[in-house]
C-alpha cells in the first residue's frame, strides 16, 4: 500500500516563501522547509528535484502573485508601478529573488501583460515594449535602492517616487 500524501507541492512552496521572507534566502532549505509542512526532508525530494528547483519554484510562485497584484490595479501605468513598489514592499525578499533565479520566463511574461497592455495604450503598438521597459526598468530600480536603505540624502521616499512617476508620464510619446 503506497504512503499517503503528507504535503503538496503548494504548502511547500508557501513555506519556502514564509521562509524566504524571515530570513532571506539562506533560510530556504529542504531541511527548514520540510519542518515547516510537517514531513522529513527526504520526503520532499518526491516533489521538489534540489534546492535550486524550490527556489525556481518559489521565484515563481512570486512573480505570479505580482502578477495578480499588477491585474488587480486600474491598469494604468502609475497605478502599475505603485502595486509593483507595494508588492516590493510587502515582500522585499521574493522580489529580490525574482530577478536572481533564472528559469522563470514564462511566469514573467505572464506577469508582464498588464504593464503591456497599459503601454499599448500609452505609447502604441510600435513602442509598448520600449515604454513597458522604461517604467519597469525606473520602478525596479528606485525600489531596489529604496529597499536597500540607498536613499540617505533626506527628502520624503514616497515623493520622490510620485515627482519620477509624474516624469515618467511628462516624457511619454503623445
Amino acid at each position: 500500500m503506497p504512503t499517503p500524501d503528507r504535503t503538496s507541492l503548494g504548502a511547500i512552496v508557501d513555506a519556502g516563501r514564509t521562509l524566504l521572507e524571515v530570513g532571506g534566502p539562506s533560510t530556504v532549505t529542504m531541511q527548514a522547509v520540510a519542518e515547516r509542512v510537517g514531513v522529513r526532508a527526504p520526503s520532499l525530494y518526491k516533489r521538489v528535484r534540489d534546492r535550486e528547483a524550490l527556489l525556481r519554484l518559489i521565484a515563481e510562485a512570486t512573480i505570479d502573485d505580482l502578477g495578480g497584484r499588477l491585474a488587480a490595479s486600474d491598469g494604468s501605468l502609475p497605478a502599475l508601478a505603485r502595486a509593483y513598489r507595494a508588492f516590493a514592499h510587502d515582500r522585499p525578499e521574493g522580489f529580490r529573488l525574482m530577478y536572481a533565479v533564472e528559469g522563470n520566463a514564462d511566469a514573467m511574461g505572464r506577469a508582464s501583460e498588464p504593464v503591456l497592455r497599459a503601454a499599448r495604450a500609452a505609447a502604441g503598438e510600435q513602442r509598448a515594449l520600449d515604454e513597458a521597459r522604461l517604467l519597469t526598468a525606473w520602478v525596479t530600480g528606485f525600489v531596489s535602492m529604496e529597499l536597500a536603505g540607498a536613499f540617505r540624502l533626506g527628502g520624503d521616499i514616497d515623493q520622490a517616487f510620485e515627482y519620477g512617476l509624474r516624469r515618467l508620464a511628462e516624457s511619454a510619446p503623445r
